[in-house]
């Protein structure tokens, strides 16, 4: 099922996304009862998708992102793909949701997109085996790693350049029946206003879900709602104030975002 998190006159709510997602009009969400993270109840209460805002579908206490787990990412980069994953942290500050603005950052003049598949966590975990991780993992959200690349090249630590704020759009929501093999081999792709930018397959990571949950728990406990950022594929490039930004995966939906000056 599809998870969204929403506001409505002035309250927040968790909702199961039903309708064809062809026909956003048509879209509603049945209010649940608690939250995504244990047993639910639908309520049965509906209201329309558009009658909504929709916000970042969990606000996760880490997001961790993995740089370079795509080798033609790598490459156009200048870089090898490294022998062990490399680990970043976006603070929850950078979290925002579809619809949400990005704010170009003042101190860079070189910002990129990055598509990327996120999977988030369901249940408080650490220490994960190989066979158990298809249980930690609630389901899947389309997520933008948005960089500061002129940031990133020149400061050795890339806490800026990736964790500023408004860095990690997410949504539009968690899709819960995708298994490990089929978000394994997922369509993904980037458009900047409407022109295609990046188009993969989540089949062409270097190491997998799997392997990534398995070598990040092995350091640290995730908690429920906690996003793991998996990677992109390659043709990352510029985003510009009033650019229009949206990744886009099989299976899952569609994140779109603007860019603004940052005020």
């Amino acid at each position: 099922m599809r998870i969204a998190r929403f506001s409505i006159d002035g309250n927040v709510a968790f909702g199961v996304v039903e309708g064809d997602q062809s026909s956003p009009d048509g879209l509603v969400l049945d209010i649940i009862k608690g939250h995504p993270f244990a047993e639910f109840e639908r309520s049965g209460r509906k209201v329309p998708l558009n009658k909504v805002r929709l916000l970042p579908p969990v606000l996760p206490n880490k997001v961790i992102g993995i740089g370079r787990n795509y080798a033609e990412h790598a490459a156009e980069l200048g870089h090898e793909v490294p022998d062990v994953p490399v680990a970043f942290f976006k603070p929850s500050t950078s979290v925002i949701g579809p619809g949400d603005t990005i704010a170009y950052p003042s101190f860079s003049q070189e910002v990129h997109h990055e598509a990327e598949l996120a999977v988030v966590i369901g249940r408080m975990c650490r220490e994960v085996p190989r066979e158990r991780v298809k249980d930690v993992i609630l389901g899947y959200t389309c997520a933008n790693d948005v960089t500061a690349r002129d940031i990133q090249r020149s400061e050795n630590q890339w806490a800026r350049a990736k964790g500023f704020d408004t860095s990690c759009p997410l949504g539009p929501w968690v899709e819960t029946d995708l298994d490990l093999a089929a978000a394994a081999d997922l369509a993904i792709m980037c458009t900047v206003n409407g022109e295609q930018r990046q188009l993969g397959r989540t089949s062409d990571m270097v190491r997998s879900i799997e392997d990534l949950v398995v070598h990040i728990t092995e350091a640290m406990t995730l908690l429920p709602g906690d996003v793991i950022l998996t990677g992109t594929p390659a043709g990352v490039g510029p985003l510009n104030v009033g650019d229009e930004v949206a990744v886009t995966i099989e299976g899952i939906g569609t994140l779109t975002n603007k860019v603004i000056k940052r005020g």
